[in-house]
């Protein structure tokens, strides 16, 4: 059967599919750690290679890739967010999938491979079936369907009934207030993996670009340093990922939601470039003083 392999460098890459016959089709897996959903799709996909058998020459290959551990191929193939499919034949892209559908990635690979030796449905695991636990009667016997806990004193190792006191929720309060003031720290701020001048991620490497292309003004914070700011600021914006752009303390999104933005309006940041007057400072040490003041 066929296995997903696991790419860690650009050379791997390149090895891999510089052997593939051009008929075969390659399926390109890109994830992150960090991504819930690529948990899931890394499970999913590696079912589903399994189903096919592996033949000499080759009709079909899985690969999969770290987006941020090997950014110069995810931006070849224009990943914006994770998990996130690419399905190629002969140099040609036929097919890409975002997100973690797997009744959709399973569709496109058998849709251009055509179907893979396990005839089950969507060619995944069968559904976990339930069955029913028989009843018990008070006197722990088979029937009933009650317990008699009249008599039953409770232990010190029993759970408490009640939510013990602490100072979480001020704790909690004096974060969001403080990233509250972090977001507005700048017209324009940018929480990314890293600095503008070292970027510590693909996305956010992206991200910088593409604001520096827009000639934007702006503020960052590297959530790297500052793990309460990082995980914080996932709850505070409903946003579980990172790069986040802010715009006067409203948030925009991740690198895919800002590209969105400008694909339907192109002047998404004119007031926030660097001719306006508008928006954070440019210079690196610059914005490290904006954010740490709000920090």
């Amino acid at each position: 059967m066929s296995t997903v392999t696991e790419i860690t460098t650009e050379v791997d890459f390149n090895h891999q599919t510089s052997h593939l016959p051009p008929t075969a089709l390659l399926v390109l897996y890109f994830h992150t750690p960090w991504a819930a959903p690529c948990a899931q799709m890394s499970t999913v996909l590696s079912t589903l290679a399994s189903s096919y058998p592996v033949q000499n020459p080759p009709t079909i290959s899985f690969l999969s890739l770290n987006a941020e551990d090997l950014p110069d191929i995810s931006e070849s193939y224009d990943v914006t967010a994770v998990p996130f499919l690419v399905l190629i034949r002969d140099s040609k892209t036929l097919e890409t999938v975002s997100g973690s559908d797997a009744s959709k990635v399973r569709d496109a690979v058998e849709r251009n491979a055509g179907k893979s030796g396990n005839t089950g449905k969507a060619g995944l695991p069968p559904a976990l079936e339930a069955t029913p636990r028989k009843e018990e009667q008070s006197n722990g016997t088979s029937g009933g369907a009650t317990k008699d806990l009249s008599g039953y004193a409770p232990t010190s190792s029993d759970p408490t009934t009640a939510p013990e006191m602490s100072s979480e929720a001020p704790a909690k309060e004096e974060l969001h207030e403080r990233l509250s003031q972090l977001v507005k720290a700048a017209p324009v701020m940018l929480f990314m993996k890293g600095t503008p001048s070292g970027p510590q991620c693909g996305f956010s490497r992206q991200l910088v670009s593409l604001l520096r292309q827009k000639e934007v003004k702006y503020g960052f914070f590297n959530i790297l340093a500052d793990d309460e700011v990082r995980q914080g600021l996932k709850e505070f914006a409903d946003w579980p990922t990172f790069p986040q752009l802010w715009v006067g303390g409203e948030l925009v999104g991740g690198l895919d939601i800002v590209k969105e933005e400008l694909n339907n309006d192109s002047d998404f940041f004119h007031d926030y470039a660097a001719t306006k007057g508008k928006g954070g400072p440019t210079a690196p040490e610059a914005q490290n003083q904006t954010a740490a003041a709000s920090a």
